[in-house]
């Protein structure tokens, strides 16, 4: 596969960040309605509850306990960004016999997960759960106030634990085959660990973004099927 030389390349990496750019700003539109926030927030409490999965709070308070290992958790946390752009450039660079397929997925990821957070706001543990300790907060690295005043409630599915999970598709995409494909699933585990001990994602919210993957994973298929039938129409590959 090609992208016909440097201008190619430009086009698609100012497309990539403006639809990035425009993502961050529709989710910030979203999640503002804090009662409906608040009452789903309650249903998965009980959800959880009921089926005995409500771990959050225990493990929020261990984390909580562990300084040095809650510290680490806020880089990953906050640093999570720096993988999903490095697996991005890594398969277009040295993969790129994939990168339409994975690439396809991620915006696909972010077409499916607006009408969620549009139609299911949802407040998380550290504002919905008491006696929950919001770790990002307390250690952030930015020092942003607006871990302690939020404007928008958007936790299902968990965005952190989605990305996470797209990036090991993309690298076991890439290396499946390979001794090291499955050890690329171990971020989205780090990542799982490091969303409920700080208190920012309920366990029913890794569930959503599991579905969400395979989703995404589906929509990116259709599409590339979809482009097959306009190749032969001689149309340009999207």
């Amino acid at each position: 596969m090609t992208f016909g030389g440097r201008r190619a390349v430009v086009v698609e990496a100012v497309l990539l960040l403006l639809w990035f750019v425009l993502f961050a700003r529709i989710t910030a539109l979203l999640g503002t309605d804090f009662v409906a926030a608040g009452r789903h927030a309650a249903a998965v409490q009980s959800a959880e509850h009921a089926v005995h999965i409500d771990v959050e709070l225990s493990a929020n308070r261990w984390l909580a306990g562990n300084p040095a290992l809650a510290q680490a958790a806020v880089y990953v946390y906050r640093l999570y960004y720096v993988a999903v752009a490095g697996v991005l450039v890594w398969v277009f660079v040295r993969h790129t016999d994939v990168y339409r397929r994975v690439r396809r997925t991620m915006v696909a990821m972010m077409v499916l997960v607006l009408p969620v957070y549009w139609a299911v706001p949802l407040a998380p543990p550290r504002s919905a759960l008491p006696g929950t300790v919001d770790i990002v907060a307390r250690y952030d690295l930015f020092h942003q106030e607006s871990w302690v005043n939020p404007t928008h409630y958007t936790a299902m599915p968990s965005m952190h634990v989605g990305w996470s999970l797209w990036c090991a598709y993309a690298v076991w995409t890439a290396l499946r085959g390979t001794r090291w494909a499955l050890s690329a699933w171990l971020f989205p585990v780090l990542m799982v660990a490091v969303v409920i001990t700080t208190g920012n994602h309920y366990v029913l919210d890794i569930v959503g973004s599991v579905l969400l993957l395979a989703a995404s994973i589906a929509a990116a298929w259709t599409w590339g099927r979809l482009v097959v039938r306009r190749q032969h129409g001689g149309h340009r590959v999207v």
